[in-house]
């Protein structure tokens, strides 16, 4: 890997990270609800009430953006393990094209239906605020809240990257390695990432009775989107990746501004009939 390139994809992910390891951090400040996540607060008494979590959003906005002022070997762990990750990506983003475009013929192109490909992302999005409006649910709305402030903080990084790494798309190029281009907007998939943030927090909220469809529904959307354009050759696969990576980190990052969790998680070696089995745990609650 040449030099420039691997500076680049050094500083790409160390902003990313920036994103990733947010969620993770223990503030000081108390959340922007002061009451327990079993008893959440009243819906709002009329049109001028402001959304749920308003009060918090600059704060917010903070403590997401200075996230590695306060890192430790844990959050160390997680940079190491996005850069990985987009380097892992980034090895086949030649295979991956070519496995998409390869039917096509000489001067064809593909339609990257930009707007097509975000419409299920604010489907989810709508259907969660009208579903909650509905049925005048206080937890719909925060949730809807938490989708919104995920995609929003996801949005303004994947786009202040996609303005410092500059580079060019598989629509532009054949080469995976045309960084800092005039024209390049391709790192990371905002798509994905705004996926991933709404899918995330769709998948992880609620409580427990439906988790399996809301995990399926939520990180199907993300995988879905960055399937689609990779299918539409709109970016590489390594976009998509940091797409998801951003996205559900600041998901992460905000449902626990929003419902005060804190993650919890371990390996364990748990036996079973005729050897042995390597389990993960996550809790958010």
């Amino acid at each position: 890997m040449r030099i420039p390139t691997l500076l680049t994809l050094l500083l790409a992910a160390g902003t990313l990270s920036v994103c990733s390891l947010a969620w993770a951090q223990t503030s000081t400040e108390p959340p922007a609800s002061s009451q327990s996540p079993a008893e959440p607060p009243s819906p709002p008494t009329g049109p001028a009430s402001a959304p749920p979590g308003d009060s918090g959003l600059v704060s917010d906005i903070k403590l997401y953006f200075t996230a590695p002022l306060h890192w430790d070997l844990k959050d160390w762990g997680w940079f190491g393990g996005a850069l990985v990750a987009i380097g892992a990506a980034h090895h086949y983003d030649t295979q991956v094209r070519t496995h998409f475009v390869k039917n096509l013929r000489p001067g064809q192109t593909i339609n990257s239906s930009d707007v097509k490909d975000a419409i299920p992302t604010a489907a989810v999005l709508a259907a969660t605020w009208g579903y909650a409006t509905l049925t005048d649910d206080s937890n719909g709305r925060r949730e809807t809240w938490t989708m919104l402030e995920a995609a929003g903080l996801s949005s303004v990084t994947a786009y202040a990257l996609k303005y410092v790494v500059a580079r060019e798309g598989p629509d532009q190029t054949s080469d995976p390695n045309q960084w800092r281009k005039s024209g390049g907007n391709s790192f990371p998939s905002w798509h994905s990432s705004a996926a991933f943030a709404v899918g995330t927090v769709l998948a992880e909220s609620g409580n427990d009775e439906y988790r399996w469809l809301r995990r399926l529904l939520g990180y199907g959307l993300g995988a879905a989107t960055s399937y689609e354009r990779l299918k539409h050759n709109a970016h590489w696969l390594s976009d998509t990746v940091a797409g998801a990576a951003l996205g559900a980190a600041t998901a992460r990052f905000t449902m626990h501004r929003r419902y005060g969790t804190e993650e919890q998680s371990d390996l364990a070696v748990v036996p079973v009939e005729k050897g042995a089995m390597l389990t993960y745990r996550l809790s958010l609650r």
